[in-house]
Parts: structure tokens; C-alpha cells; sequence
């Protein structure tokens, strides 16, 4: 949570790795523009901060805090 901190809504970001499986096109997506702008934030399982990203051609995702970094 330490680096959600100090990210805020308007913050350029790069998603530089994904724990969970994602959909053949999302990771596609992150291959080509692995950057976005983070958009808000959301509670993930109960204790943890998603942080909520704007991504290339209008898709959002969310990613846990240490799969993002600042751009």
C-alpha cells in the first residue's frame, strides 16, 4: 500500500508486471502501451488498494499497487 500513497487520480503510471491471469487482448494491450492514467482506487479483498488505470483506446483496468509504477 506504501506506493498507492503516493500515487494520486491523474497520475501518470506504467504496469510493470500482473499476479492474476488477465484476457489475451489485456495482455496484448500491455505489451504495446504498458502505460496509463490512474483513474481512482477500489479495496481489494478486503484490506488491500487496487489502483484503478485508463489504459490505450478507452479500456480500463485495475491492478494491484505494486504492479504499477510512476511513469
Amino acid at each position: 500500500m506504501a506506493q498507492a500513497a503516493t500515487i494520486n487520480v491523474g497520475s501518470q503510471v506504467r504496469i510493470v508486471r500482473v499476479r492474476d491471469r488477465i484476457p489475451a487482448d489485456l495482455v496484448e494491450l500491455l505489451q504495446s502501451d504498458p502505460s496509463g492514467t490512474v483513474k481512482g482506487f477500489r479495496t481489494v479483498d478486503g484490506q488491500g488498494i487496487g489502483v484503478v488505470v485508463d489504459l490505450a483506446g478507452g479500456r480500463t483496468a485495475w491492478f494491484f499497487d505494486d504492479e504499477i509504477a510512476p511513469a
